[in-house]
């Protein structure tokens, strides 16, 4: 980096290179300026206004994540200003949809009023499904802001829950248009996007259709980085918070990529899995398989114990005498035919390692090639 651009952000000076935004430089310098909508590797779009900031000499606020690092400007991330510009911004968040956290102006009539609503809305008595996993309720919390709301309106879309993996709660999206960036920028998958550019009231898949019967891929990307309470696993919805879970970061292992992700775990159980971002190869992208395909992990039709198929019937067996009967049967087929009579499959939902054993085992042991995995073991 050269030192010849220069730019003083809350008194310090600070080297940037030619294309960063005041955002990118001041994060690059551990300045926190907070934001929604702003979506690291996508196009800046400065929507949620919740990054302005005061530039030194400039009537207007700047959007950072959108504004260009300029040689020798002055900048404040948390002026008087910017604040109050922050609060009201935030109070328009908080009083546009059902979100019924613990930021409110009251708990007295508005309140219960709301609470009564979403009830209904929701189907559950629990407060918002992402309580303390919500980063518009950090933000509110943090400049001590709380909801202002007049009067409860119906919302004038429906809740989609038709699909089995994501429920889209339109009356919680803030239209920060994260989730669109992460389907058509990240992904690429081009599933969703604003109903019209000018005057956006509704994120929609193609033809305003239910996600199951669009070009959804049912990735999840979507709900990574969702800020609010609008996209949420369905499986985990109002039945697992936050506090109740640890991450255990691990490789997956449905195809050799090498996908970095965290498994949520509750009470020794997965119960959630999310990408692991900043770090390759995935940067924290997943795809169906890798972020829904792990409730196999805990099913009931899982054997717990070797099956050994005798008189057109299986009986339960020791790992002694399965593992020598299996033996002894390689040894045979082997003998009489050779090595290439015999193949072996893997699956897709073991670790790396115990497919690397399989695969030692094949070529050193049986002395064949001839191993595969299938996906759907």
């Amino acid at each position: 980096m050269t030192f010849q651009n220069k730019i003083s952000i809350n008194g310090n000076t600070f080297a940037f290179e030619p294309g960063e935004t005041i955002l990118e430089v001041a994060h690059r310098n551990n300045i926190d300026i907070p934001s929604l909508c702003h979506l690291k590797g996508t196009t800046p779009t400065g929507s949620c206004q919740i990054c302005v900031v005061q530039i030194a000499g400039r009537p207007d606020l700047a959007t950072a994540c959108s504004t260009p690092a300029e040689n020798d400007i002055s900048v404040l991330t948390e002026s008087p200003r910017v604040i109050a510009s922050r609060k009201n911004t935030l109070k328009t968040f908080l009083a546009s949809g059902n979100h019924n956290c613990a930021v409110s102006d009251s708990y007295g009539k508005d309140w219960t009023e709301l609470q009564l609503k979403v009830q209904k809305d929701d189907e559950s008595k629990e407060l918002c499904p992402v309580w303390g996993d919500c980063r518009l309720q950090d933000l509110a919390y943090r400049y001590q802001v709380t909801g202002n709301r007049e009067r409860i309106t119906e919302f004038p879309y429906k809740m989609e829950t038709v699909n089995p993996f994501i429920v889209r709660d339109f009356s919680r999206c803030i239209l920060c248009g994260r989730c669109v960036k992460a389907c058509r920028e990240i992904q690429v998958n081009n599933a969703i996007d604003f109903n019209t550019p000018e005057h956006p009231s509704k994120i929609i898949a193609k033809d305003d259709q239910a996600l199951k019967d669009s070009d959804c891929v049912f990735c999840g990307e979507c709900i990574q980085v969702c800020p609010v309470g609008a996209l949420v696993e369905k499986d985990i919805r109002y039945h697992v918070r936050q506090w109740d879970t640890r991450k255990v970061r691990t490789t997956c292992s449905y195809c050799g990529v090498g996908c970095q992700m965290f498994l949520h775990v509750k009470d020794n159980r997965i119960v959630k899995v999310s990408g692991v971002e900043g770090v390759e190869p995935n940067h924290g992208s997943l795809c169906v398989k890798g972020r829904f395909g792990f409730n196999f992990v805990h099913s009931q039709d899982r054997l717990t114990m070797p099956l050994i198929k005798e008189n057109g019937k299986f009986r339960e067996a020791s790992w002694e005498e399965a593992t020598n009967l299996v033996a002894e049967k390689l040894k045979a087929i082997k003998s009489k035919n050779g090595p290439d009579a015999i193949g072996v499959l893997t699956s897709a939902r073991v670790s790396n390692e115990e497919n690397y054993i399989a695969h030692k085992f094949t070529r050193a042991v049986l002395k064949t090639n001839n191993i595969d995995h299938c996906a759907r073991l």
